[in-house]
């Protein structure tokens, strides 16, 4: 009786396990870009569409963790987890119809502490597919974190598409020659745009 009671028990917890895992969706990070009218995009505008996000997010398995607005040039920058690139747009597409242009697949650094002063900028290097590693941009980063504190910069972080050779850096600073510089200096790969953004979540 006791063996019976024992063997019931660990099916039991097999079965637990078994759940869990078939619970767990593995998730990679994106980020996705929408490119909208320049001169036209309000950041509370955009403020609104993400909470439609948030509001249905789980049922598709994405997270979105924040975005970013370029007023200037209608560009908004949303970086988020997911299955695949797939549920990023259906989320988009259910919660207010706004499909982005663009959804890359990224690699990430170590997020660095946010400074209240200094505004935010994204500038984004195209290197060309196949031309750069995940290794290669974490090397050209820390070149970055040397030369920072000379220009007044405060580099957050950056992702990078292996795939498509794209390079997104967002950091904070006086102004965005700053970060060219900072740059410029490090390592010589310049950013083919940069722009002062807003930051939401």
């Amino acid at each position: 009786m006791k063996q019976f009671i024992f063997l019931i028990s660990l099916s039991l917890i097999c079965f637990a396990k078994l759940n869990a895992q078939t619970d767990t969706v593995p998730s990679a990070c994106y980020l996705d870009i929408h490119h909208l009218h320049p001169g036209k995009v309000k950041f509370a505008d955009v403020a609104a569409a993400h909470k439609k996000d948030l509001a249905i997010q789980r049922k598709l398995n994405v997270d979105f963790l924040k975005y970013w607005v370029d007023e200037k040039n209608g560009l908004v920058y949303c970086l988020s987890s997911a299955p695949d690139s797939n549920k990023v747009r259906e989320t988009h597409r259910q919660a207010h119809g706004l499909l982005p242009e663009e959804v890359l697949e990224v690699t990430g650094g170590t997020e660095a502490p946010e400074k209240h002063k200094g505004h935010y900028f994204i500038d984004v290097h195209e290197l060309g597919a196949g031309n750069v590693t995940a290794a290669d941009v974490a090397a050209a980063h820390e070149k970055d974190l040397k030369k920072q504190a000379k220009h007044g910069v405060n580099f957050i972080n950056y992702w990078v598409d292996e795939k498509r050779g794209i390079v997104v850096c967002l950091s904070q600073a006086a102004k965005a020659s700053d970060v060219a510089d900072t740059h410029k200096e490090a390592h010589g790969l310049l950013p083919a745009s940069i722009a002062p953004v807003k930051q939401g979540q």
